[in-house]
């Protein structure tokens, strides 16, 4: 088979700094990234003390515009988009007209009619577009006058997670971070580089995301890390980002939630503003509400000794049925900072109940798993 130009791995600006670090490598969504540097534990734990910088460099931007860019973002979004001030950032989701989720993302309004989508890597071709298709039918079988584009090559984008941030951070920019809030962002400098500095993260910590141009990832990355040494800053990858936000009870998409699940099964309902009027996936969205969704995502924490992995099988702990799967774990791990094994996993709505007992098949043993509320951690106030 004849290889393409999209069949090589796509490496971030701080690739380099990455291998000199001594991180290992791994693929990731078409993407050769850090999964870790001196190991998923030790970074994980700092960025519940102290804190973490991580590259997210491969995570997609798209940036939608025009006088009819409000209104079309509303049409294909879940979340009530036209609350955001100038200066405001929200997550949301993207959905089918069968209320699955074609993606999550960040919105950020930059003006009045200029929005930024951070999207998933995976995703970028797909979210761009499932997008302009939908500008396209437009809405009340008007085409919309927005205009979508992919910008993700104007971009590199770091995260600063974990409570000594803001302490980390405020040194190195003319911005008072005090005054940023969670969900809220501000232009400025970093290390004397053009930023977009945003109260957002994926990990359950406070922390920061830094949108800088690509070709000041460099020395933005290098000054954040010395600025932090003594505060306990170290360089994290992949793997205690994944760890950090299931702890966090935060869904990944392609695994936790997809085309083939709702927004309302995958517990987002929250996501879904019912007042702001139609938006792709709303009648869908609406009668399963109203019915009541058939399966539910919850999370389990393990009874017995093992951890549960994405893809075991799930089976009722009554042993009614016992030769019949009712579900899947989606993601599963045993996490460094609660020294639990947890997971996420889909079972019938009945299931779903707090303290309800599972069996998971972990390596053709079935063991013992209690579902529990999610988060699994909450940050200390």
């Amino acid at each position: 088979m004849a290889w393409t130009p999209a069949d090589i791995p796509r490496r971030t600006p701080l690739y380099s700094r990455h291998v000199a670090l001594g991180a290992r490598i791994v693929p990731f969504g078409g993407w050769e990234m850090p999964l870790q540097y001196a190991g998923i534990a030790a970074e994980h734990e700092a960025v519940r003390t102290a804190a973490g910088l991580f590259d997210v460099s491969h995570m997609g931007e798209l940036e939608l515009a025009g006088a009819d860019a409000p209104a079309a973002l509303q049409r294909v979004t879940a979340n009530d988009a036209g609350r955001l001030e100038v200066g405001q950032a929200q997550y949301s989701a993207l959905t089918t007209r069968e209320g699955t989720v074609v993606d999550d993302l960040v919105i950020y309004r930059l003006a009045p009619d200029h929005f930024l989508l951070v999207v998933n890597a995976a995703n970028v071709e797909t979210d761009l577009r499932w997008i302009r298709d939908s500008l396209a039918a437009g809405g009340e079988g008007k085409p919309s006058d927005a205009i979508v584009i992919d910008t993700s090559a104007r971009y590199a984008l770091l995260a600063l997670q974990g409570p000594r941030a803001e302490a980390i951070l405020q040194p190195l920019t003319g911005v008072e971070l005090r005054a940023v809030p969670t969900f809220g962002f501000a232009t400025g400098e970093v290390a004397n580089a053009r930023a977009t500095i945003a109260r957002t993260g994926y990990t359950g910590e406070d922390g920061f995301e830094l949108l800088v141009a690509p070709a000041a990832a460099d020395a933005v990355w290098t000054s954040v890390l010395g600025a932090g040494e003594e505060d306990g800053l170290v360089p994290a990858g992949l793997g205690a980002r994944d760890t950090l936000r299931l702890e966090a009870g935060m869904r990944l998409h392609g695994q936790d939630m997809d085309r083939t699940t709702t927004l309302l099964e995958a517990g987002l309902g929250w996501l879904v503003n019912w007042e702001k009027g139609p938006f792709i996936g709303r009648e869908a969205l609406a009668a399963e509400r109203d019915a009541g969704s058939r399966r539910r995502l919850v999370g389990f924490e393990m009874i017995d000794r093992g951890i549960a992995r994405h893809g075991c099988g799930v089976y009722a702990g009554d042993g009614d049925g016992a030769d019949d799967a009712i579900g899947c774990v989606t993601s599963g791990t045993l996490t460094p900072h609660l020294k639990k094994a947890i997971g996420m996993a889909y079972v019938p709505a009945p299931l779903a109940k707090r303290d309800t007992e599972l069996l998971i098949d972990v390596r053709g043993t079935r063991l013992r798993a209690r579902v529990v509320r999610m988060p699994f951690y909450r940050r200390p106030r």
